[in-house]
């Protein structure tokens, strides 16, 4: 994935990237010793020897599994997903580790069914912006059919090797589990882990899967993509959006929004939720569909411009995000907290000629100290078959953090939003544009603004004009514009 190429999809001539492995149709045989083509009946027999190849060579790229532990501070509040936790004390650092095992990790898989239209097997080394979307879409369900606080039941057993905080002591009693194992039985019986099996097997790698990598991939064509290229962060958010429209049958009350050009129009999203009363009802005003609001954004040109690093980290901070879809240059991640270390303290004289006079002087470490928290999906596992009773989840959940630089994110992102009910909607604007406000920067990160946008919210990335880009023309009404430049990176706001 490379979000930050000049065409999303391509690759500059002369600087693949690392996340795939070229293989020349020349080394293939697509001609012979003598240069003329070969059989027309083998180029069947070719694409499945390339892809055997893809995917051995993926598979030992990817298949190992990193055991380094991340490194976190004692002395700085860990954010993620609205919930701030201080990993010093001995209950919220537990409290973390069940919360962040309870998340769904979507990874690389091998060995699935054929991709329409293609020999693949395995996304390795290319779906890993298809994988964040997952992620994300995945984060937005849970809390859509789960209810508030719900934990993983296994997760109250991961092991507390997986994350090392820095000098830190437990200072608070173990949660303990008493009570607390089930049988196996009882364990699938529970309503909310059916639920939550459920869920899982949505995202299964099979055709039958409503969010699986096959229907993904089959509602990307519509926007020009195929099995094997790569998915910037826009075009994943009109995927989901179909996919969730598609999947009514298994997902209901359930609606998605894709922001167009950085502007949440709330009558747009108003319209989108609310569901007219079936004939002979009574009730006071319309039934209203939960919704997922998603925002695909660039936070500057070739790099992150940090002055929108402290609005990133405070929409982080509301229980409303759901996770950030974005990454590093050529490497896809899904961005679900943050950790600064933010609190140095040095002794410093107060009077020079009393130097026994000291006073305590805290210094704020450089935004480049802060990081982000992450789950990556570049680790290839065996496809799971979600076809089968009682299908292992192990591989769906992650117990090991991952960390990134803020100075290292790529600046093109889609940031996601769950409301759960109108009155849900409402404090989401309000909490949102709050947000918003604490940027120091002249432009918004986006912006949610009363009115309706052109097509009425359900734009279609593949209805923009080839080489466009969109242009803020004032702060205050977020009216903006597209105008061709053959020139632009990508379908993304500048700012």
């Amino acid at each position: 994935m490379n979000p930050s190429s000049p065409c999303e999809g391509q690759s500059p001539e002369g600087d693949p990237p690392d996340d795939w492995f070229h293989l020349s149709t020349m080394s293939l045989g697509t001609q012979g010793s003598d240069g003329s083509q070969d059989d027309p009946e083998e180029p069947e027999e070719r694409g499945r020897l390339k892809s055997k190849l893809v995917s051995a060579w993926n598979n030992v790229k990817y298949g190992w599994s990193f055991k380094s532990k991340a490194r976190f501070s004692k002395t700085s509040p860990l954010t993620m997903l609205g919930q701030s936790y201080l990993l010093s004390h001995g209950v919220e650092r537990e409290c973390f580790r069940r919360a962040f095992a309870t998340l769904l990790w979507l990874t690389y898989r091998r060995g699935f069914p054929q991709l329409d239209g293609s020999s693949l097997t395995t996304d390795s080394g290319w779906g890993c912006m298809l994988r964040s979307g997952q992620m994300l879409l995945a984060q937005g369900l849970l809390l859509h059919l789960l209810p508030p606080g719900w934990t993983w039941l296994s997760a109250n057993h991961v092991s507390k090797d997986d994350m090392e905080v820095q000098e830190s002591r437990s200072l608070g009693p173990e949660v303990t589990k008493k009570g607390r194992r089930k049988s196996i039985e009882s364990f699938l019986e529970s309503r909310t882990e059916v639920t939550h099996r459920r869920v899982v097997s949505w995202f299964g790698d099979h055709p039958i899967a409503p969010f699986g990598l096959h229907q993904l991939v089959e509602q990307g064509t519509s926007s020009g993509k195929k099995a094997g290229d790569w998915y910037g962060p826009s075009i994943v958010a009109h995927i989901l959006r179909k996919a969730v429209d598609a999947a009514s049958a298994e997902v209901s009350n359930l609606t998605v929004y894709v922001a167009q050009d950085c502007t949440v129009y709330i009558d747009d999203v108003v319209r989108l939720c609310e569901r007219p009363l079936s004939e002979g009802s009574t009730g006071p005003s319309p039934a209203w569909k939960s919704v997922i609001i998603l925002v695909p954004v660039r936070l500057g040109g070739e790099v992150l411009n940090t002055t929108y690093i402290k609005c990133v980290k405070n929409l982080l901070r509301l229980e409303c995000c759901i996770g950030i879809i974005g990454g590093k240059p050529k490497h896809s991640l899904f961005f679900v907290g943050y950790q600064g270390r933010c609190m140095v303290f040095l002794l410093s004289f107060c009077n020079f000629y009393s130097p026994c006079t000291l006073t305590l002087t805290m210094l704020m470490s450089p935004v480049l100290d802060e990081q982000l928290l992450c789950l990556d999906p570049h680790y290839s596992q065996s496809t799971v078959d979600i076809t089968q009773d009682n299908f292992p989840l192990k591989s769906f959940h992650c117990k090991c953090p991952r960390k990134i630089s803020f100075s290292r994110m790529d600046p093109s992102c889609t940031i996601g939003f769950y409301a759960k009910s109108q009155k849900e909607f409402e404090l989401l604007c309000s909490a949102v544009s709050t947000a918003l406000s604490s940027s120091t920067e002249k432009y918004p990160i986006f912006t949610i603004a009363e009115g309706q946008g052109q097509d009425g919210g359900q734009e279609d990335e593949s209805d923009a004009p080839p080489n466009s880009i969109t242009h803020i023309l004032t702060k205050d009404k977020a009216r903006l514009r597209r105008t061709n430049n053959s020139n632009s990176m990508d379908e993304f706001v500048l700012l």
